[in-house]
Formats: structure tokens, sequence, C-alpha cells
């Protein structure tokens, strides 16, 4: 970068002025939360995280120096905000990533509801494939269920996230079905959660710091044998 280039030692200061205004408003934001998702303190945190992020490059062209600063979730994969301040109406995409971890858990609870279900047809074997238990369960089950209960049905949780965006109208019905995904606009996303691996703090703890008796115990509670088939949470067969 030429020196005519670079910012002054009073941009830079400025910068860290910034930094510790909204340092300020941040705390000010986490104080008041009306609830553990409040959108004030995200965006607190995003006006946070761009702030740091200002002066770390404002810092690093005029000294050379770096901060220690570190924000995951910075909002560089959104563009600013677009859309209406007090949307009338709003679309919620969700997506949650899951790993077969069980699949004899999964064909087994599959293979319940159908039995369970009295309208079933007797010749039924949706519930023999993976692909055909999953429809089952998902069918059966609302996905929030299907959240909670992931580990009944031998699942494995993975990221997960959820955007709010800001709409002018309500579709008409039928409107987005053939394309769910594909009208989002990144610039009336309200706000977002995700959920990942990567923020957890624990996630260094190898098998080696687990209890060493807990993998005996996860297999005993684990099978699925039919002598032990009553170990299964029974579902609600009338949902």
């Amino acid at each position: 970068m030429s020196d005519a280039a670079q910012p002054t030692a009073a941009e830079v200061r400025a910068a860290a002025e910034a930094v510790k205004t909204a340092l300020d408003r941040h705390l000010a934001a986490v104080e008041r939360r009306s609830g553990e998702d409040d959108p004030a303190v995200y965006e607190a945190f995003n006006q946070l995280a761009a702030a740091a992020e200002a002066y770390d490059e404002l810092l690093y062209d005029r000294y050379d120096e770096v901060t220690p600063f570190e924000i995951p979730g910075a909002d560089d994969s959104l563009p600013p905000y677009t859309g209406p301040e007090e949307p009338s109406a709003l679309s919620v995409l969700i997506r949650r990533d899951y790993a077969v971890a069980e699949p004899q858990r999964l064909l087994a609870q599959a293979q319940r509801v159908e039995t369970a279900d009295a309208s079933a047809d007797a010749d039924a074997d949706g519930g023999e494939t993976v692909n055909g238990a999953l429809g089952i369960l998902f069918g059966e089950f609302e996905p929030d269920e299907i959240a909670s209960r992931h580990k009944e049905f031998g699942l494995e949780e993975g990221d997960s996230t959820l955007w709010v965006i800001a709409t002018d109208e309500p579709p008409e019905p039928g409107e987005w079905l053939a394309a769910p995904f594909d009208a989002v606009d990144p610039q009336r996303v309200v706000c977002r959660f995700d959920v990942s691996a990567v923020f957890d703090e624990d996630l260094d703890d190898g098998p080696d710091d687990a209890d060493p008796d807990s993998d005996e115990l996860e297999e005993d509670e684990l099978d699925l044998d039919e002598d032990e088939d009553e170990d299964l949470e029974p579902l609600d067969a009338e949902r």
C-alpha cells in the first residue's frame, strides 16, 4: 500500500474509539436482553464485530500491527440489511443436518410407527430401508420433535441454522413450493442463529477424557435385540 493511501493516526484512533463505543452498546444490550435470542443483542454483536474488524484493518495498514480479536459469525457472509424497518410478514428458513448414527434404531422406530398405525397396509414395507424409515418418521413427527428426540431415532445432530427474512406481504398459497429456497434475498435477513460444533469450547476434548465405562453403557442402551426391544420409548401413534 502506498503512503498516500495509508490511514492517518487520527483515523486509527477514531476506529479504536468506535470499538469502545460498540463494546459499551453490546454490554448494555446484554444487560437488557429479553431472552436467549434477543435481536438487540444480535445486532449489537454484529456492530461490535464490524467495528473490531475495521479497527484491525486500519491498525495493520497504518502500523503493521494486528489485534487479538477473532469474532465468529461476523456478518461477512451477509450484506447490509435493506428490508423494511417494521416487516408486515416474514419467512423462517431452517436447516438441520443429521448423521444416521444408528440405522437399526431408526428402522426399529419406523417399524413401530407402522405397526401402531391401524390404517397401515399389512404389506407395507416402508420401514425396512433407511430411506423408507426416514419418510415414515418425518411424516409422523414435527421437525422440532425430531430435533428434540433425535437420539431415540438413531440420529446424530450436525450443524443447524435459522434465518428470519422480512417480506412485504405473505406469498400466495403454493407460490414458492416448487423452489422454496431460490428466492432468498440476503439483504432481507433480519437475523440468523447458527449452531455448530466449531463454536463448542469443548471440541478438543478427546475420547480419552470420557468415562471408561461410557462405551459399555451406550452399547447396552442401544441394543436392539428382540428380547430388549422394550427399551425403546413407544411412539405416539395418534399424532
